[in-house]
């Protein structure tokens, strides 16, 4: 069996994980089962910060950001900022997360969406939404818990299609 060429399908595998993500970000759940949803956009950005940090930079990361503001129908720039900071943070350390173990991974993974998720919260403030209530962090726990699944899944797409 052969795979294809890494020139020919690097950016399709990319925007099939963001169309993926987008779309697990938009799909209909009970209301109560709203607040354990991973961020996803946030994960795969971060994946591809530490996978390609070459080719997935901050730019990209605003992009999505702003991709994700028009879903979520937020304020313009408000996911941008979150999702350019964290892949701004993922590319800074990027050698050194490809070395920690999985399950250190997920720790950190869990910083970067808290601070993403931080981000989001502040402009909220600034623009005058009310506050929210504790369950506003649980989807950065279930991204932290996510994150094995999530970084496998693309790892393994990663090898299969030899993106680099």
């Amino acid at each position: 069996m052969t795979s294809i060429p890494a020139s020919s399908s690097g950016r399709g595998v990319i925007f099939t994980s963001y169309l993926m993500a987008f779309t697990l970000t938009v799909m209909p759940m009970p209301e109560w089962l709203k607040f354990l949803r991973p961020e996803w956009v946030a994960l795969v950005t971060i994946y591809w910060a530490i996978t390609l940090p070459d080719r997935v930079g901050v730019g990209f990361a605003w992009s999505m950001g702003l991709l994700l503001d028009v879903l979520r129908d937020a304020l313009l720039g408000q996911h941008a900022l979150g999702l350019a900071v964290a892949g701004y943070l993922a590319l800074k350390l990027h050698q050194r997360f490809r070395l920690y173990p999985l399950w250190q991974q997920a720790f950190s993974i869990l910083v970067l969406v808290t601070l993403y998720q931080l981000l989001v919260l502040w402009v909220n403030g600034v623009i005058g939404r009310p506050a929210q209530s504790w369950g506003y962090w649980l989807p950065s726990i279930a991204s932290m818990l996510a994150w094995p699944l999530v970084f496998t899944a693309l790892r393994e797409l990663t090898r299969y299609f030899r993106v680099s």
